[in-house]
């Protein structure tokens, strides 16, 4: 059995790879501005200074494409708390306080360009976007404190393989909801953060596989605790099962995307299943993941047959309305 490393161990062995990364991350990263991706000209004034304020039938995306993206955005609206935790994990000194401090400034982006292009265009109601990114940020996120749940982040290894997988999955369901929005503009913004959020999975995915070679067992550990308590980091957004349901069912992120598109190409990455070097608790955890997967397998039949059946009650439920409205109108004719 591996002797368990400290964390600024840790942080020590690993200072050469992050500056290696972060200077690769800084010759591929793109610096882009968030007002080069909203149509100004499709805005005007609200009710306070003299314009008409937001009315629903000024959103033009679909239910789908809107509930995905207000929930992309109240994601990415709790930056400061993200940026607390990863701070305390990693540090601010050297190259981790770079990285830190980097990373913060290109994930502002996105915020600031996702409200303004959902207020710009009315897409939703802009009092209700606002009282909801007060919600958010008031909750905060704590993983294990103000109970959010079990897991928290308590070691180094926690939070850069936490981050691996929660910045894939932020990467596939920002791409996705791109897609979903059937508009020009939306697409390339959200294509755009889509690249930003792809290049910080690879720096902790990279920094992460580096924690492999150094402690195995160690890293074994927090990947198996990670992976089996996995949450979004948008799951403090209020009614987020009821908004997680339209988003998986409109096909933005749904349990067979989270294990195929997620899960799945980072384990394969490490090299989790070929390894030889995992050893008593470690080995019976990695033993464990395989059948994590077989689960997350199952949960994914079972979803697409809930799926199958609630699309087809909303099919009929939508032909009994447009009956309705057709004989009523046809009563009013007559």
């Amino acid at each position: 059995m591996h002797e368990n490393l400290t964390d600024l161990h840790l942080l020590r062995e690993l200072e050469p790879v992050v500056e290696k990364l972060l200077n690769r991350h800084l010759s591929m990263s793109k610096d882009w501005n968030p007002h080069d991706y909203i149509p100004w000209s499709d805005g005007k004034n609200y009710y306070a200074l003299g314009g008409q304020d937001w009315h629903p039938e000024e959103a033009k995306l679909s239910e789908v494409a809107q509930t995905a993206m207000v929930q992309n955005l109240l994601t990415e609206d709790n930056l400061p708390a993200y940026h607390r935790e990863i701070a305390m994990n990693l540090g601010m000194d050297g190259a981790w306080g770079q990285w830190v401090n980097r990373w913060t400034a290109e994930e502002n982006r996105h915020g600031i360009s996702l409200r303004d292009y959902l207020v710009v265009t009315r897409a939703c109601d802009p009092v209700e976007l606002e009282e909801l990114r007060v919600e958010q940020m008031t909750r905060g996120f704590s993983p294990g404190q103000n109970q959010q749940g079990d897991l928290f982040a308590e070691s180094l290894f926690d939070s850069v393989i936490y981050v691996t997988f929660q910045e894939l999955a932020t990467r596939v369901s920002h791409r996705n909801t791109g897609k979903a929005c059937n508009e020009t503009v939306a697409d390339q913004l959200l294509a755009r953060i889509s690249a930003d959020e792809n290049l910080h999975m690879i720096f902790y995915r990279d920094v992460s596989e580096a924690g492999f070679e150094i402690a195995p067992d160690q890293a074994m550990h927090s990947l198996h605790r990670v992976l089996r308590n996995f949450k979004m980091p948008g799951f403090t957004v209020p009614e987020f099962r009821r908004k997680a349901v339209v988003i998986a069912v409109g096909g933005v992120y749904d349990p067979r995307i989270h294990l195929d598109d997620v899960v799945m190409p980072v384990l394969k990455k490490w090299r989790i299943f070929e390894r030889e070097d995992f050893t008593g608790e470690a080995a019976r955890m990695r033993d464990d993941l395989g059948k994590l997967v077989e689960e997350l397998e199952e949960a994914c039949e079972k979803f697409e047959v809930s799926k199958q059946r609630r699309l087809e009650r909303e099919a009929r439920q939508a032909e009994k309305a447009a009956e309705k409205k057709k004989s009523f109108a046809a009563s009013t004719a007559s």
